[in-house]
């Protein structure tokens, strides 16, 4: 079993930043793959960025968003920079374990002026 949970979520104006931070717990190691989705009203969730042996980005965020982990506290970080209206969305983080996929509760991402 493993437990994920997203923080950092907020309101931010178009072109600022904001960092979101995912903990996993359970049955947990290093190496496992962790990735970022989102989910905005009425659309589809959709893949952000994932890392595991490397990084990969969709390209709607490649060069803005960067995704990062420190394995000493099992965390993963999504640091997102010039934030556009469209990012608006639940971000969630998911992993998977053992043939499990896991996801977290979600963090709620608003860009508006």
């Amino acid at each position: 079993q493993v437990q994920l949970v997203e923080s950092g979520g907020g309101l931010v104006q178009p072109g600022g930043s904001l960092s979101l931070s995912c903990v996993a717990s359970g049955r947990v190691s290093s190496t496992i793959p962790v990735a970022w989705y989102r989910q905005a009203p009425g659309k589809k969730r959709e893949f952000v960025a994932s890392i595991w042996a490397g990084a990969n980005y969709a390209d709607s965020v490649k060069g803005r968003f960067t995704i990062s982990r420190d394995n000493t506290k099992n965390t993963v970080y999504l640091q997102m920079n010039s934030l556009k209206p469209e990012d608006t969305a639940v971000y969630y983080c998911t992993s998977s374990s053992l043939g499990n996929q896991y996801w977290g509760q979600g963090t709620q991402v608003t860009v508006s002026s």
